[in-house]
């Protein structure tokens, strides 16, 4: 006897499962073409990025060879680097930065850094005369190091004390000619949910050079990423009003810090509600 019209076999679904029964044949077959468009998702998508990554190299290495160390060479470059990438994740920046853009030149801005996609997620929100601070490393990277060099921007051997104090002598100078320094306060990627404890760099040039502090938050996007989704996802870019330092000494920094680490995890916290 057949079973009525729209009726289905009731050692189905849940039931089956409860049973410890076999997938019927066309479900696990869905699942694994599932599986194999995924994978081919995310191999496209690396190859493309980096495809992206050679060609911004090669055109950005032009430009900075026509105008070395310009000052806004490395705003020109994130902004090569950032759209074409984030369309190609499926990432949506929406820049709340009207406090970082209304700050003129000559201020620190400090962001919390949570992967090496920061560039590309963060770079639609760097500001004219910017430049950044990062490891000496960096610029052995083909074509992204000398792109970092001819951007101006400030490469710091750790390893070497002297090294770095004579880097963050020059931060300062930097600083007094009208030009901005980014620096993520932290030192290392962290994709966690709570700031890691600051370093003492950035609130050292600032006061030294008496410039403003301007911190720059990023909502939590490195643990949800998946570039194995077509689903878009947003992420938040804040920042934050501008924090005087004129008058303070070395000795305010401890505050300083603190002030600048909890109004950061208050505001990320914020944003994560927003976006809940």
């Amino acid at each position: 006897m057949r079973p009525f019209r729209g009726t289905r076999p009731l050692l189905q679904g849940k039931w089956a499962q409860h049973l410890n029964l076999p997938e019927p044949v066309h479900t696990r077959t869905l699942r694994r073409l599932s599986g194999v468009s995924r994978t081919m998702l995310y191999s496209l998508r690396m190859l493309l990025l980096a495809l992206h990554f050679l060609v911004v190299g090669v055109v950005g290495l032009v430009i900075g060879l026509c105008r070395p160390f310009n000052p806004d060479n490395s705003r020109v470059f994130a902004h090569l680097y950032s759209r074409p990438a984030t369309w190609l994740m499926r990432i949506k920046v929406k820049a709340e930065v009207g406090p970082l853009w209304d700050q003129p030149p000559g201020c620190v801005i400090i962001a919390n850094h949570q992967s090496n996609y920061d560039l590309f997620v963060v770079g639609q929100a760097v500001p004219r005369r910017t430049v950044a601070i990062g490891k000496k490393s960096l610029g052995w990277v083909p074509l992204f190091g000398q792109l970092f060099w001819l951007g101006g921007n400030v490469l710091i051997d750790r390893k070497n004390s002297y090294q770095a104090r004579k880097a963050l002598q020059k931060t300062t100078r930097v600083l007094q000619d009208d030009t901005s320094i980014w620096v993520f306060p932290e030192g290392t990627r962290n994709p966690g949910e709570h700031l890691l404890a600051f370093k003492k760099g950035a609130f050292h040039m600032a006061i030294e050079a008496g410039a403003p502090i301007v911190p720059v938050c990023v909502s939590r996007y490195a643990t949800r990423m998946n570039l194995n989704s077509w689903r878009q996802r947003t992420v938040v870019v804040r920042s934050l009003p501008p924090i005087a330092t004129a008058g303070m000494t070395q000795q305010d920094i401890p505050a300083l810090i603190e002030q600048c680490r909890v109004q950061m995890q208050q505001c990320i916290d914020r944003m994560e509600h927003e976006l809940a």
